[in-house]
């Protein structure tokens, strides 16, 4: 059995730590959180409360910091003594370094930064982790192991991870921005808000089974639902004509200079 704790049981802790119960894996489960409602909602599917950070570290082998990024300032020294190398730290915060975490603790302790992305919440997830320098093998798979029971998972290299959040972490919320324009169009042309919502979620998770088990490449997708002379032609020309892709090149590079801002 493996000890697991967790720091902040808000959406994402808590949306990890119910991957973890459903997975079956054999693990106890102990938190941390300012708020009591959290923990005794927790509570209730088996996990048990600590009394603070510095408790669970003593506790719990892997530690997740399930926290703003605003609040490391506040946590991550309160446990400087307490965790060891024995200890694995894992973090889900934009920005938050390993060179950070250790420097803070002042320990050389295995870590792993990762990047997971709401739909996780349905067992959908798409998480991006990197493997700390002092992160063993076994541990990184326990790690990945403990993310796959939300949904996808790929490895990324550490000096990447900045860059990668706005592939995954942010991308939800670019991609719904997307999807309103579709289902306003629909509504201000009198068809069902809802069923424009059922018919473009479906074909956004239509487009994505696609691109991972068709294939064919982006282009050649494009290729297909393009009949010269059709439809999707005359609106791919004006997605051209307004430049689509640069602007998703500049959402990104925004995206991703707004982590490097807030890296510690």
């Amino acid at each position: 059995m493996i000890k697991i704790g967790f720091i902040g049981g808000g959406n994402m802790g808590g949306a990890i730590i119910s991957g973890i119960l459903r997975s079956g894996m054999d693990a106890e489960i102990h938190i941390v959180d300012s708020d009591p409602a959290k923990v005794a909602a927790l509570e209730k599917k088996g996990v048990i409360p600590c009394e603070d950070a510095q408790a669970l570290a003593k506790e719990c082998r892997y530690i997740f910091l399930a926290i703003k990024p605003q609040t490391f300032d506040a946590v991550l020294p309160s446990m400087k003594g307490y965790v060891t190398e024995e200890n694995v730290i894992v973090s889900i915060a934009a920005g938050i370094t390993e060179d950070y975490i250790i420097n803070t603790l002042g320990v050389n302790v295995p870590a792993v930064i990762v990047m997971p992305n709401t739909p996780f919440l349905l067992g959908e997830g798409a998480t991006a982790l990197a493997k700390g320098k002092y992160t063993g093998d076994d541990e990184f798979s326990t790690v990945c192991d403990i993310f796959a029971t939300g949904g996808k998972t790929a490895v990324v290299p550490m000096d990447k991870m900045k860059e990668i959040i706005a592939v995954n972490g942010s991308s939800p919320a670019f991609i719904y921005l997307y999807a309103k324009g579709f289902i306003d169009y629909a509504a201000e042309n009198g068809i069902d808000s809802d069923a424009a919502m059922e018919l473009f979620a479906q074909s956004l998770i239509g487009s994505a089974k696609m691109m991972t088990d068709s294939g064919h490449t982006i282009d050649e997708l494009i290729k297909m639902v393009s009949s010269p002379g059709g439809t999707t032609l005359a609106g791919l020309d004006e997605l051209y004509k307004g430049d689509l892709t640069g602007t998703v090149r500049k959402c990104c590079e925004s995206c991703t200079r707004r982590a490097y801002e807030l890296s510690k």
